[in-house]
């Protein structure tokens, strides 16, 4: 068994962890922006696979990294868990029919509410104690989820055909266009860059570089909020145009 993650600002990366912990401690979690993820996925036959929910759909790099890599999926069995800041409807649908027709064998999903990390857009903020006890309600779930694992009857959470119609007409069909493509609606307050290159390097994308000592965004963003939530300057928004938060799960543990 091998965990494989997309983790923006830690969520993810942290409610695989908890999760494979328990059910194999030997085993390790790898980030597909990780060169040796696929020769990871090669030596195993179950793969946990997380990554975040962006509306109601897998974020572009995820489903980039599906079909780029879909000869590595034939006859392996899968389990999916699907993290969000509200609801998702199919979160692990989405990414289990497209595997599903790469010839894995899809054996479970769960959806796991963690604390948003949109931090440029008002409505979605809770308080530091919310957020912490999203956290430890995940936490468990995650327990529940794993004993569930263990006695041979996953978790179907995202799975099947009323899944994806409430992920559908919940949000997806409104907000396709958010994650058809990369986005090229990153803002840089270049009054506030000192070009200090922290974002270059986050960015899993290579979407950002430096020039003449400024951060610049070249339109290829995923949209995984690591780069707005660390920037020390706090000079980079996507979705809003303010910076209310900086979020990150460390805060919340």
């Amino acid at each position: 068994m091998v965990g494989i993650y997309f983790s923006g600002t830690g969520n993810t990366k942290h409610c695989l962890e908890v999760f494979i912990n328990q059910v194999d401690p030997s085993a390790s979690c790898i980030s597909i922006e990780d060169k040796a993820v696929v020769e990871n996925i090669k030596q195993q036959d179950l793969i946990i696979l997380a990554y975040p929910i962006y509306f109601s759909n897998l974020p572009k790099i995820v489903r980039d990294f599906l079909i780029d890599n879909r000869i590595l999926f034939a006859g392996k069995s899968v389990f999916i868990i699907a993290t969000m800041g509200l609801f998702s409807g199919d979160g692990a649908g989405c990414s289990a029919r497209v595997l599903q027709s790469y010839g894995a064998k899809i054996v479970g999903g769960l959806h796991l509410k963690m604390p948003d990390c949109i931090g440029d857009e008002k409505a979605l903020k809770k308080s530091l104690e919310q957020n912490k006890q999203l956290v430890k309600s995940a936490e468990e779930k995650i327990k529940d989820a794993v004993h569930k694992f263990k006695s041979n009857t996953p978790t179907q959470e995202g799975i099947g055909f009323f899944y994806h119609m409430a992920g559908l007409f919940g949000q997806r069909l409104w907000f396709y266009n958010k994650t058809r493509q990369y986005s090229d609606k990153l803002k840089i307050n270049a009054d506030k860059c000192v070009g200090c290159g922290v974002c270059v390097k986050l960015c899993p994308m290579g979407n950002l570089t430096l020039t003449d000592k400024k951060a610049q965004s070249n339109g290829k963003c995923t949209m995984c909020y690591r780069c707005v939530n660390r920037c020390p300057k706090q000079a980079i928004t996507l979705l809003g145009h303010t910076l209310h938060e900086q979020c990150g799960v460390e805060k919340y543990l």
